[in-house]
This record gives structure tokens, sequence and C-alpha cells, in this order.
């Protein structure tokens, strides 16, 4: 998963994906605001479109920001209205194919920190209804309401699709009252909510949790937990500041920053950056060549791209300099290697 705005993970540090973030500054330029300036001042000129990390700190900041700009708190609910179930990526492919409610939450709940960690997801029984339930993984403080809104709306929307039109005999569970905004959030869930709970999530009929989907699809569902599996287990992997670098290397589309630059984006000064790199085994210029080798080999075994357009993408300024490079790492130039791999 690629990350823009990187820096060292801690405890205080958020990682969301790039397309939930952008939704945020869409929702306020739809009020008129030029949110140029505003993206600068909160470090986040530029959003990838994989994920991002950002201090805690100025998350809070931005919804704060956000729900001001929107005039009230209900930021969260227009957010959460954009995001379809095409907007969680694997997920959201696995979610569609899923055979039942219940798989859909399971699946959730198991990988739902591939998208966030602010929230956990479980489901449970209680009487004849199946709940949702929605744990919050963080203290979210002030923003409480618009990120609960936002993820729970999400949520919904998921399991509007997978009903396909069919109508959701659900409620919604929140632990408020919105004064301000009410019938807009009534309007936006077009579901029964009841206030003021000790829970936050949605509720369905227990009967309707194990009732067969008409999306389902099986290999489909199966090939896209794999999928998931890997990305969980490369994200819990990626604890290391050259992984995220890889990764901010990988989310230029071969066009590689300079050192400068790239410890601008973690928050560290070139020579940190570097020292850095040096006490985990590595420095910028092998994660450079790492990843070239990475992308040559994709690319070459792909056959999208002749070898002078690949030399050029992988920012060579002449193919000879790649063609020594390629066989340097494979042992072959890269025309022997298209022929072995044939």
């Amino acid at each position: 998963m690629a990350k823009s705005g990187l820096k060292e993970k801690t405890t205080d540090d958020i990682t969301l994906p790039g397309f939930y973030v952008s939704q945020i500054f869409e929702v306020v330029a739809g009020f008129g605001i030029n949110t140029t300036e505003w993206q600068a001042q909160l470090g986040l000129s530029h959003i990838s479109e994989d994920s991002v990390t950002m201090p805690w700190d100025t998350f809070i900041l931005l919804v704060q920001q956000a729900e001001h700009y929107a005039g009230d708190q209900a930021v969260g609910l227009l957010v959460g209205q954009r995001l379809a179930v095409n907007a969680h990526g694997i997920l959201g492919f696995a979610a569609m194919n899923s055979g039942s409610i219940r798989q859909v939450v399971e699946l959730v709940a198991r990988f739902m920190p591939l998208r966030t960690d602010l929230i956990h997801i479980n489901g449970e029984q209680q009487g004849d209804q199946y709940r949702i339930v929605f744990q919050e993984q963080r203290d979210l403080g002030v923003i409480r309401a618009s990120v609960l809104e936002a993820i729970v709306l999400a949520i919904k929307n998921i399991l509007d699709f997978i009903c396909m039109g069919a109508v959701l005999q659900a409620r919604i569970a929140l632990p408020y009252f919105p004064h301000t905004y009410a019938d807009l959030l009534l309007g936006l869930f077009q579901l029964p909510v009841d206030f003021n709970q000790d829970w936050v999530g949605i509720s369905v009929p227990l009967s309707v949790v194990d009732q067969p989907l008409k999306m389902a699809n099986n290999a489909s569902f199966r090939e896209a937990i794999e999928i998931c599996q890997k990305e969980l287990e490369a994200l819990e992997n990626q604890g290391t500041l050259a992984a995220q670098i890889q990764q901010l290397l990988l989310s230029g589309h071969h066009s590689f920053p300079t050192l400068e630059v790239a410890a601008q984006s973690v928050y560290m000064t070139p020579r940190t950056l570097h020292r850095r790199l040096q006490e985990e085994g590595t420095s910028y210029k092998k994660l450079i060549e790492d990843i070239r080798h990475r992308l040559a080999l994709q690319h070459l075994k792909k056959g999208d791209l002749t070898i002078q357009q690949l030399a050029y993408a992988l920012g060579y300024s002449d193919v000879a300099n790649f063609r020594r490079a390629f066989k340097r790492w494979q042992g072959v130039p890269p025309a022997e290697y298209i022929q072995r791999s044939k």
C-alpha cells in the first residue's frame, strides 16, 4: 500500500486510504471553499491514490476544520454518502462477491485494518436481531460523531449494494442525538435510527443474516480473500522506515523523488533519513535500485513497454545504462530475459 505524506509510524499516526481523505476535501470544496491552500497548511498537498499517513493531531484538525467549513458536524455523513462499495478496494470487491450478510460482516471484521484502524467491527446475536457492532479503537473525542457517521453509512452502503435493492430491514444505533442535522441524517441513512444508545452500529433481523445473496460468487470471493490476506500481512510488516520509503517510491509511478524530497515526505532531514536507512542496512540509492529492478521485471513479463520505453519510464536517460543495470540484476540483458521468459 503506497503512502503519501509518510511519517515514521507511531501510535500517534493514522493511515487512511487516499480516496477517503480526498473525499473530505471534495465535500468541503462543494461549499465553495478553496481547498488547495488548506491542504498545504495541513501538509497534505499531495494525496496518494492508495493511502495517506498523517499525525493523529493533523487528522483531528482536518475533520474539525471540515466540520467548520461545512457549517455543522454533518461532514461525516456527506463523506460516508460518497463511500460506495467500490471505494474500498479489494475489500469492497470481496464484499460484492460474499455469500451472505454474515459473511460480509466477518469479512469486514477480519480485514478492516486494510482501510482504517479507527473502528473495529464484529457481529453478535441479540435476541432475534443480528448486531453489527462498531467499536472505537481510538479516543475520537470531538470528531467522534463525524467519524462514526461516515463509517456506519459506508457499511450501510455496502449492505444496500449486496442486497440488490431489496428493502434492508435494519435499524441504526447511535450513542447521541444530532441536534443540528437530525433530518439530514435520517434522510441519508433512509432507515430508522435509535439515538442515545449504549452501542453503535446496525441491527438486522437474524432471519436474513444467512440468506444467500444473488451476487455471490465463491471463486471470486476466495480470490479476493487471498489478496486481502496478502495485503494484511504486508501491512503488518510495514514497520520499517525502508518499507515506508519503498511505498513512497512505488506511489510515484516511476518518477522517483530526490533524497531531499523523500526526507521531507517522512518529516526528516536528508541526513537523518540517510542515517536511519543505514541503521536498517540499506540506503536511498539501493531502495531506488530495488524498485527499478522490481518494476523492470513486472513490465518485461507483461510486455506492455518496449525496452527503450521501459528504460525512460524508470528514469534512465540512456538505454545502455538500463541494459547494464538489468544485466547486473539478472545476469542477462533484458532482451535475453524476455526470450527466456517465453
